[in-house]
């Protein structure tokens, strides 16, 4: 019961919280002026289960859990914007004569802030953030740790120009762009530095970076987000070449099936050039961890409970 609520029905709880304040919108006052902030978000609880009794053509019991909260705050007048997106998700699967496994963990913060100089375009700052909650494992082996909060830890901080032809399109490109990269574990680190250097703990980055967004309902009952970030650096030697730059692309198709339940499919690439994924290998009859450079891709689907606001 001590895990079930630790693991579980805590981030449940917290995404709960955070998601409260369940108004559209929000007018204060500033210097005699009226700012409108607009709030939106999404909760869902996805839940899947399978059971097997007896039966003859085989198969193994299993259950799987994911939280998932999308939370917006966006103020936009004519020549200026300020946009925060959070992204929080968590989610647990517990399989027959298995331990209970993390399947999802996400701490995801972008903002960003502009102002028009031009029909369509804007300069622009943008600030991302990414971590997870918990530890993390690369099962089977499921004694050493090969991630926590803040090992890794990624900030990514640039500023540029940004093109938004419409609503639903960002075209962000920043020609001075810093990447940081934070590894708070020594144990983590020397099984995966993540491209930090030995007794350190955070590797910074100077590069170029592209940033494409788009979000856009269809027939009200359809949802489309997809964030592709590509990020090089400076530094790197051969620079030019795009296996030394750092790939992220995310999309999430969400359907509205009623009023409370919804399905949705994620799809999440990951090429970082610094990240080692944890691989077996057998030498003279022993199996050892060795680290690879290897095109990172995770699929999810999931049918459940949702509230938006």
């Amino acid at each position: 019961m001590t895990i079930f609520f630790k693991y579980l029905v805590a981030p449940t709880l917290l995404i709960l919280l955070l998601s409260v304040k369940t108004y559209s919108n929000d007018t204060i006052n500033v210097d005699n002026a009226e700012v409108e902030w607009k709030y939106s978000g999404n909760f869902s609880q996805t839940f899947n289960q399978i059971k097997f009794s007896n039966w003859a053509a085989g198969g193994e019991s299993s259950f799987n859990s994911t939280t998932m909260a999308e939370l917006e705050a966006k103020y936009e007048n004519e020549n200026f914007s300020f946009e925060n997106v959070l992204d929080l998700r968590y989610g647990l699967h517990k399989a027959e004569e298995q331990s209970l496994r993390k399947s999802d963990d996400r701490i995801d913060l972008t903002s960003k802030i502009g102002r028009e100089f031009a029909e369509n375009f804007k300069y622009s700052a943008m600030m991302n953030f990414k971590t997870q909650f918990s530890k993390g494992y690369n099962y089977p082996n499921d004694s050493v740790a090969v991630s926590k909060f803040m090992a890794p830890g990624f900030l990514t901080t640039s500023i540029g120009i940004d093109y938004k032809p419409w609503d639903f399109l960002s075209v962000f490109f920043s020609p001075v762009a810093g990447r940081f990269t934070f590894v708070l574990d020594q144990e983590i680190a020397d099984i995966n530095s993540y491209g930090v250097e030995e007794s350190k703990s955070m590797l910074a980055e100077v590069g170029g970076m592209v940033s494409l967004s788009f979000n856009k309902r269809f027939f009200e009952d359809i949802r489309l987000r997809s964030k592709v970030d590509l990020f090089n650096s400076y530094k790197d030697p051969g620079a030019e070449s795009w296996k030394n730059s750092v790939i992220n692309w995310e999309t999430t198709l969400n359907f509205k099936l009623t009023d409370y339940i919804t399905a949705n499919f994620l799809f999440h690439l990951i090429h970082d050039h610094n990240i080692s994924v944890p691989v077996y290998e057998t030498v003279n009859g022993e199996e050892i961890q060795i680290g690879e450079e290897k095109l990172q891709v995770k699929q999810t689907f999931g049918l459940g409970f949702a509230y938006s606001f």
